[in-house]
């Protein structure tokens, strides 16, 4: 999944999503309610997340997938980094993002 599909992704979500540069030009923060929920940093290569996950899921999103880490320079029991390396379905991150985005915005199912 490009950058920029994420970016559409993101702000495509209902609610007020709102996307900035708190943290500098490389790190493009995405936050609904004014809390973060995925932090994409553009200024490595291949880009990488970072999403707030269920610690469980967690977990297992890392044993499944060698492109999901614990979260880099976040709390690491609910926070994954995700590496953009086209070695996880579009489907399966887009499935990561609205995780991250109903815990921050409190629409857990």
């Amino acid at each position: 999944m490009t950058v920029d599909a994420v970016r559409e992704f993101c702000l495509n979500k209902s609610g007020k999503v709102t996307e900035g540069f708190p943290f500098g030009e490389g790190v493009l923060v995405f936050k609904v309610n004014q809390k973060i929920f995925l932090l994409l940093l553009l200024d490595v290569h291949p880009q990488t997340m970072n999403l707030k996950c269920d610690p469980e899921r967690a977990i297992e999103l890392r044993e499944r997938y060698e492109a999901v880490q614990p979260g880099y320079h976040m709390n690491k029991k609910h926070w994954n980094t995700v590496v953009l390396d086209g070695s996880i379905p579009p489907r399966e991150i887009r499935a990561m993002i609205d995780h991250s985005y109903d815990l921050v915005s409190g629409d857990q199912q």
